[in-house]
């Protein structure tokens, strides 16, 4: 009946679906949740689109890549500028020269590099042997204590010297007066929120919601000459060789009849004793080009927050982090090892391929796939 069957509506099945169904193919989409979009869902509420799975910042140094999703939406230009609070301390992400200046008084580069080397020298640590050595070895005692320390243990749910090392590679440090978080040439939100985008790349194509493929995987499995899955790699094989882990997340959304609640989009908890991780506040992610502008349509009095909460997964909650280390990297090999001698399924995104993805990094991996596949 169907070319193609893609299980998940998020970016990397929508996008799949839109070019094969430009090409001639006949493809069914078919999504476990009540709505298209998977984890970049947006929902109005009051004129706010509110972020339902976690914030979602569009950035990107790749021109195809930008230009590719420019066509569903415009897209404004918001700048990702978190600001970390530790106990009543306000620090500006990444670290640079205003975080350096709060937390020491140093004013140029040379000071500030000179206090981070006299730190790490104080520390002496040359071999780390876990995730709190290998931070002090890359930024000193009072960066970790007061930035990192207490946000890595709620993500991981783990304390800091029983984390690996080779979680934090590195730790990006500017000695530099900018808060712009990421080093990407294109950055923005949609105008309108994310789900639009899906719904346009979704016209014309069959799509069925509250369908979840493993409650009608009988039915499901001989509709279709391939499947593309977007789902976890190792159910999808019955978890013959065992469960690959992940870390989940829990949402706390109110609404508040205030206008602006904490005067920025993303505000990060980073002591250990406040259980969340960070605070979204939705509206500053369309405010206009002046700062506190309110943006077309948005309630002036109201504002949405959500409180996100790091979590442990079991199965029947949702996998959103993958736990990508030594143990997990090698189960994931051998349903790689299965996959690759599949010729009826094709993986794809966070889940199908084990991996964290950015979404400019999840449209170039379905770009690629498609000039494969549809050529």
């Amino acid at each position: 009946m169907y070319d193609y069957l893609i299980v998940g509506s998020g970016l990397f099945g929508s996008i799949f679906a839109y070019e094969a169904n430009k090409k001639g193919k006949q493809c069914l989409v078919i999504d476990k949740r009540p709505n298209v979009a998977g984890n970049i869902y947006t929902e109005n509420v009051d004129g706010i689109n509110v972020h339902k799975y976690g914030a979602h910042i569009f950035h990107t140094s790749n021109k195809e890549v930008w230009e590719y999703i420019n066509q569903f939406a415009e897209f404004n230009r918001y700048t990702n500028s978190p600001v970390a609070r530790y106990k009543d301390e306000l620090y500006n992400m990444p670290f640079n020269m205003n975080t350096f200046n709060k937390l020491w008084g140093v004013f140029t580069p040379e000071e500030a590099k000179a206090k981070i080397e006299e730190e790490k020298k104080e520390a002496g640590i040359t071999k780390p042997k876990n995730l709190e050595e290998q931070a002090i070895s890359l930024v000193g005692k009072t960066i970790y204590e007061k930035l990192v320390k207490g946000y890595t243990e709620k993500q991981w749910g783990k304390r800091a010297t029983e984390l690996p090392s080779f979680i934090i590679k590195r730790l990006p440090v500017r000695f530099i007066y900018d808060n712009n978080y990421f080093n990407d040439i294109y950055q923005g939100i949609p105008m309108g929120g994310y789900t639009q985008i899906i719904e346009k790349m979704l016209e014309g194509i069959e799509v069925k919601l509250n369908y979840d493929f493993f409650d009608h995987r009988e039915e499901l499995e001989n509709i279709a000459d391939k499947i593309i899955f977007t789902g976890p790699i190792d159910k999808y094989y019955n978890y013959q060789f065992g469960e690959l882990e992940y870390r989940s997340l829990r949402f706390e959304t109110e609404e508040l009849d205030v206008e602006n609640y904490q005067g920025n989009a993303v505000v990060n908890y980073t002591e250990y004793e406040i259980p969340y991780t960070r605070i979204i506040e939705h509206k500053h992610f369309e405010y206009g080009p002046s700062l506190g502008q309110i943006a077309e349509g948005q309630a002036a009095n109201k504002t949405i927050i959500t409180r996100e909460y790091p979590d442990k997964w079991v199965q029947g909650k949702e996998p959103y982090y993958t736990m990508n280390d030594e143990k997990n990297t090698e189960l994931y090999a051998k349903y790689k090892e299965l996959a690759d001698k599949d010729n009826k399924v094709i993986f794809g995104g966070r889940l199908g391929q084990y991996k964290y993805f950015d979404m400019d990094k999840v449209i170039l991996e379905v770009l690629n796939l498609v000039k494969k596949e549809l050529k």
